[in-house]
């Protein structure tokens, strides 16, 4: 290894040395420990002349660390920095510490396998996630390719699809590639049958939707049927024009306080994977609908606090957006909310009531910022005819934290 540059993260395949660069072999010889999963060591155990070191459970780098300006190496599978161990160790290693030479990833290896054309196709780590993380990515002509995390997955995703109106669509199921192992097998979701999977898999699903298949629409604002709901939702029209307000940015951070059905933040959610959100909810029956609700959409990475504000709101860290969907009249929550908000971040509250709208008011007079009154008038049935049958008007303040 060159100066400086003490650690060697090197990706290896099923097809262990033989596929490994002359470098790559170089470098593990060198080190004095290699450090790797069973199977990783097991694939590159003729070159190892150190010490093999199999990675804790639970897992830690901590041992890796303590080596640090000793020559070491790392074995990960395929590319080391796709959805692999390279990302961890990158968070606690400098780029100028390390030589990294990946080998391809399982979704390389797939799209070759299938000819399909890589940068059209969605990736996805569900290696230790939740199989629900698939459902945003479900629309007809999709083709998705997964990381699984056992040979029990992919009948798993294959119920997930079928239940969904997607059983149509064609899974095939990629094992052990580049390896002797190998193995390709392909079968509609609503037929997947397969058995003797080896737990290195991956899945690639060209998704095709039945009538009334779940499929998600990426605008804001969806149908209020999608959601499970005791009534306590923030409205189709109104959520739009919410989001809208909140204006989700990637990687941000909401924190939705009366959260109710969790409409508002798992919207948030959808509007970029990297969006995160904690939805505030005081009733029991409700938290779990929203955790119910999170899955349904695909964003089971939501978080619930169970509690009321202000008091639920007191170990919650500073967020980027907060919305103030129910608890206004109860004191001191709209002032926890602003104070949750960080610098540059935005609050937006919504009233329905003479006494929340008084709150409201009075933080606009205040503090500034943008009062809307939103209403919304929807066609019904009146008399045999058609008629306007208003909802109740909206007081929205939408602010902006200095």
């Amino acid at each position: 290894m060159s100066a400086g540059r003490w650690l060697g993260i090197v990706g290896i395949g099923e097809d262990g040395v033989d596929g490994l660069s002359p470098l790559a072999r170089r470098m593990i010889e060198a080190a004095g420990a290699v450090f790797g999963g069973r199977r990783h060591l097991a694939l590159a155990a003729p070159l190892v002349k150190g010490e093999a070191v199999e990675w804790p459970s639970p897992f830690t780098i901590e041992p890796l660390l303590a080596r640090r300006g000793r020559p070491t190496v790392v074995l990960a599978s395929g590319d080391p920095f796709f959805h692999g161990v390279g990302n961890v160790i990158a968070r606690h290693v400098a780029p100028g510490e390390y030589t990294a030479l990946p080998a391809p990833s399982a979704f390389s290896l797939a799209a070759s396998r299938l000819g399909w054309p890589l940068a059209e196709v969605t990736a996805l780590s569900l290696h230790g996630r939740p199989i629900d993380l698939l459902r945003p990515h479900l629309f007809p002509g999709a083709r998705i390719l997964a990381l699984t995390s056992d040979a029990a997955a992919p009948a798993a995703i294959a119920t997930l699809l079928a239940s969904g109106g997607f059983g149509a669509s064609q899974i095939t199921l990629l094992e052990a590639m580049g390896g002797p192992d190998e193995r390709i097998r392909s079968s509609a979701a609503a037929s997947f049958a397969m058995e003797a999977i080896n737990p290195l898999n991956t899945l690639a699903i060209a998704v095709e939707a039945e009538p009334g298949a779940r499929i998600l629409p990426r605008a804001a604002g969806l149908d209020d049927s999608l959601f499970e709901t005791d009534g306590q939702i923030t409205k189709r029209e109104i959520r739009a024009l919410t989001l809208s307000a909140l204006a989700p940015r990637p990687g941000e951070w909401l924190v939705d306080i009366g959260a109710g059905s969790g409409s508002v933040a798992i919207e948030w959610m959808l509007a970029d994977r990297r969006c995160r959100a904690t939805a505030v909810e005081p009733r029991t029956d409700r938290a779990a609908r929203i955790r119910a609700n999170a899955a349904a959409f695909g964003v089971p990475g939501l978080d619930v606090v169970e509690g009321a504000a202000p008091e639920a709101l007191a170990a919650i860290e500073s967020a980027d957006a907060v919305f103030v969907g129910g608890g206004l009249s109860r004191p001191g929550v709209l002032a926890a909310a602003l104070a949750l908000v960080r610098p540059g971040g935005r609050l937006v509250a919504n009233a329905v009531t003479l006494e929340t709208e008084r709150v409201l008011l009075s933080a606009h007079n205040e503090h500034g910022g943008r009062l809307i009154r939103i209403a919304i008038d929807r066609a019904a049935p009146l008399a045999g005819m058609t008629g306007w049958e208003p909802a109740r008007p909206v007081l929205q303040w939408s602010w902006a934290k200095p």
